[in-house]
């Protein structure tokens, strides 16, 4: 059709196409998006003009390259498991659960109610809805209440808000070595000094902390005490008590992430660093969309004292508030008779996951050593063999249809040996999860035998 002609109405193409009005207006949408089409109030859909090619491709945007600077922010670890896998490829790099472990029908119908009541569609108190911030302190005991409860729109949002509300550019930031990626990214892009604390097999080690934070006189420790990301590790109750103390002394927040609240599936944890603390130091943060679905963004964070008020601000300044649909969807699904059920079905199905992942491991990879077994969420942390590359060993993966995550993002510093981390919550079933570890030995022997 020519520029400027007039498109034929919906019912024309129905009926000429015999298919439905909503995939026509799907269509529509698409080609609007992609500049095909334009729409002009009160007269129809036309086809847009279309510009000479030279027009695009001899766009100028080398200026950018002065205007931009230099780089501060690296999202390069974060997108690994945000990716699509390459066609024929498994992966054993994401985050989140596969679809067959998502509470679909609940959601929809959590959404569907959500979008029947009116005042859906109003502006939200800023720092969320008054029952899902009572349904969250709920969790910590008699002593917190809606009041110390700010919605975010997800975890990573959560932990955004906290590390800048916390810690001035420049300033420093101590982690657990290693730690969430994405953690480390928000600190980089804020010009954040990142101080790495090894762990051992309780956790952060607490003299290891108190010298850190003497040498740097940091006033922020982000942690990860339950269920950590990647090692598993479980924080005991005692080393919970020596870092609160030694947070104390050095007069620091404790950034509490407790990200795996609901995928905890073997034995009782301790108890949250938050419900220990009687001086208002822990800052906590946790998210349904893990247990839940990628899309459903609710983070929550709780604080209590003057901080909170400072989080309220930065969290406004960012985005005003949370879409009320999405506050309301995740309450009526948190509040239905399924959500418990969900909770042990998905802990049952992620226990028995990581038992097929363990087995192929040992019949298929026994060079790879498997420190701790995780009692809860979805990731395992494997140590490769003395002089392995994992990056090499990850790029080799590809090549051979598994895509795994490099141990190298995990650490702020040099890591001391090689690791890969591989998640069991996102493969279609257990068949899956066997073929990915073949695939992975197959890439480490090309490695060897090259």
């Amino acid at each position: 059709m020519a520029s400027g002609a007039r498109f034929p109405s919906t019912r024309q193409i129905v009926g000429d196409y015999h298919v439905s009005p909503v995939t026509v207006s799907r269509a529509l949408a698409t080609l609007s998006a992609e500049g095909v089409l334009g729409t002009r109030p009160g007269s129809g859909t036309f086809v847009a003009d279309r510009l000479p090619a030279a027009a695009t491709s001899s766009l100028d945007t080398m200026w950018q390259t002065v205007a931009l600077g230099d780089r501060a922010i690296d999202s390069g670890a974060l997108q690994t498991y945000l990716d699509v896998s390459p066609r024929g490829a498994l992966s054993l790099a994401g985050g989140y659960l596969h679809p067959s472990l998502m509470p679909i029908r609940a959601l929809s119908i959590a959404a569907h109610r959500a979008l029947s009541r009116s005042e859906t569609w109003e502006a939200p108190d800023p720092r969320g809805l008054l029952g899902l911030r009572a349904w969250f302190a709920g969790h910590h005991g008699a002593g917190f209440g809606a009041g110390d409860v700010i919605i975010c729109n997800g975890g990573q949002s959560a932990i955004s808000a906290t590390i800048r509300a916390l810690v001035p550019p420049g300033a420093t930031l101590i982690v657990e070595a290693p730690t969430y990626p994405g953690a480390l990214a928000i600190a980089r892009a804020a010009g954040i000094r990142i101080v790495p604390v090894p762990m051992d097999a309780e956790g952060m080690r607490a003299d290891l902390l108190s010298d850190a934070l003497e040498l740097t006189g940091s006033r922020a420790i982000y942690l990860q005490p339950t269920h950590h990301n990647p090692t598993g590790t479980v924080m005991s109750t005692d080393r919970r008590r020596e870092v609160l103390a030694v947070a104390g002394r050095g007069g620091a927040f404790v950034i509490e992430d407790d990200w795996a609240r609901w995928l905890g599936y073997e034995g009782m944890n301790p108890p949250s660093l938050i419900s220990m603390d009687g001086q208002g130091r822990v800052i906590y943060i946790t998210s349904l969309t893990k247990p839940a679905a990628p899309s459903l963004r609710i983070g929550a964070l709780v604080a209590r004292g003057p901080v909170a008020d400072r989080l309220r601000a930065i969290r406004m300044v960012d985005d005003l508030f949370v879409g009320r649909l999405t506050q309301e969807t995740a309450f009526e699904l948190v509040t239905s008779p399924g959500w418990s059920r969900h909770i042990v079905e998905v802990g049952r199905a992620l226990r028995e996951r990581r038992r097929v992942l363990v087995e192929a491991l040992e019949r298929y990879a026994p060079d790879l050593a498997v420190p701790q077994l995780p009692r809860g969420g979805m990731h395992m942390w494997v140590t490769l063999p003395e002089g392995a590359d994992e990056l090499a060993v990850a790029e080799a993966g590809r090549k051979h249809g598994v895509v795994v995550g490099a141990g190298r993002s995990f650490f702020a510093t040099e890591p001391t040996s090689s690791h890969l981390r591989l998640s069991f919550g996102g493969a279609a079933h257990h068949d899956e999860l066997g073929e990915s570890v073949r695939r992975l030995e197959a890439a480490m022997k090309s490695i060897a035998g090259s």
